[in-house]
């Protein structure tokens, strides 16, 4: 679980609970008042019918009772001994309004739910000797319906959740910033720079330290850039001066064509330097796959060393630069040369394949070696790391699959080795298709 979705729960639990707390305290809250408020209003009626009933002549009697039947929804008839009722307390709310009504109308004071099979709220009382109903709307005493309270519920969940987002989002902002500057300078950009005006403190000061963590690294890139350039140039004059030497002053042939492949192999290990110190900017065009690999191929004529065969359709692009691509093909090759032999032959054979997958094109290098042991693939690509001894037959600057790496992430891709089912060590270069 990513630390976004982590923090949008545990908010949005902390404020849901806080929501159910706080509607079931507003319910014990609110009930008692509701009910005495209620108890009331209808004892209020009560109070006033008797009042007015017990002042009035016997006409005016009946014409008070029409009006208010007419006008304020209230019913008085007569209480007969006969009369059927249902009692009107039958959960707490009921109870409550009951007991508060018997309070002020007197103890004798009946509340039915309905009476005759007529639904309502009904009270009993007299004046003097007679007994009368009150009929008044229930709805004067209803608690708070349930559905009232799901949709403060509903409500407040919904502001929560987007409240969660929008918090959860603020709080892990800069962490995306750190981590998206951190992967970029794994790629190599180091001029990423994080705000150092951020109103937290700890954020400014992770966000300064970072970006001086950054310049520190791009100085170091810059210097060992520099200094492998420097020697790599150095070391040319004294080389040059070293195989005219040679070849006007060592008289046994077999003694000067091995100095001259030492001075080669020297030489060569010098170009892995400056192709490791090249700078790290490329501009990406569209670029044919299958004329760049065979003009590679053609590098490599020597068929008791190395065959190499392509099935890369000639349709196929991708976007990367022509020049830091050929390299990059060349160096695999050259890999495959050296450590990729087959025992029974002694001879490289190398498959060069591809995948189209979505906007990715997947181009895979394969020779027909002994491979390498799986615990050291991860390291093939470190510089001057070497693998065991079964493709380190050859001497080298242990700089051709770091380079390759380097590059292939330069333009936009990824690089990955891996051990073939049957056998060999294939190279899985990913770039992206051309439009």
């Amino acid at each position: 679980m990513s630390l976004f979705w982590r923090t949008f729960f545990l908010l949005a639990l902390l404020l849901g609970g806080g929501i159910f707390a706080w509607v079931q305290t507003f319910r014990w809250l609110e009930f008692e008042p509701r009910a005495v408020q209620s108890a009331q209003q209808i004892a209020s009626l009560v109070n006033l019918s008797r009042a007015a009933m017990r002042y009035a002549d016997a006409i005016n009697r009946v014409m008070l009772v029409k009006t208010m039947t007419d006008q304020e929804s209230v019913k008085v008839v007569p209480r007969e001994p006969r009369d059927k009722f249902e009692p009107f307390e039958v959960d707490r709310f009921s109870r409550a309004v009951g007991q508060a009504l018997r309070s002020r109308l007197g103890p004798d004071t009946i509340v039915a739910n309905s009476v005759n099979g007529v639904p309502g709220l009904w009270v009993g009382f007299n004046i003097e000797s007679d007994l009368y109903w009150l009929q008044a709307d229930p709805k004067r005493v209803e608690a708070v319906a349930g559905s009232t309270y799901f949709i403060w519920i509903g409500i407040g969940l919904l502001a929560t959740l987007v409240g969660s987002a929008l918090i959860a989002g603020l709080i892990n902002r800069p962490l995306k910033q750190l981590s998206f500057a951190a992967s970029r300078i794994r790629d190599g950009e180091y001029e990423s720079q994080l705000d150092e005006q951020t109103m937290t403190s700890e954020i400014r000061e992770v966000n300064m330290g970072f970006n001086r963590m950054a310049r520190e690294l791009a100085k170091v890139e810059e210097d060992r850039a520099v200094m492998l350039a420097g020697i790599s140039h150095d070391l040319r004059t004294p080389l040059a001066r070293m195989r005219l030497e040679t070849e006007m002053s060592v008289v046994d042939e077999e003694a000067k064509r091995n100095m001259a492949a030492d001075i080669d192999q020297l030489d060569a290990i010098i170009d892995k330097f400056m192709d490791y110190a090249r700078p790290g900017e490329v501009k990406l065009v569209p670029v044919h796959l299958s004329s760049l690999i065979d003009r590679e191929i053609a590098a490599f004529r020597d068929p008791s060393q190395i065959r190499i065969q392509s099935r890369v359709a000639i349709d196929t692009r991708v976007m990367a630069d022509d020049t830091e691509l050929g390299r990059v093909i060349g160096n695999l090759f050259e890999n495959a040369r050296r450590y990729g032999r087959s025992i029974d032959t002694g001879i490289a054979k190398v498959v060069v394949s591809y995948a189209r997958t979505g906007p990715w094109v997947i181009i895979s290098v394969r020779d027909h070696g002994q491979g390498v042991a799986p615990e050291k693939l991860a390291q093939l690509t470190t510089p001057f790391f070497r693998g065991d001894a079964a493709r380190t037959s050859a001497q080298g600057a242990g700089l051709g699959l770091a380079i390759v790496e380097k590059t292939v992430v330069r333009m936009g891709g990824s690089f990955e080795l891996a051990n073939a089912a049957d056998g060999g060590l294939v190279a899985h270069i990913r770039l992206k298709r051309a439009p």
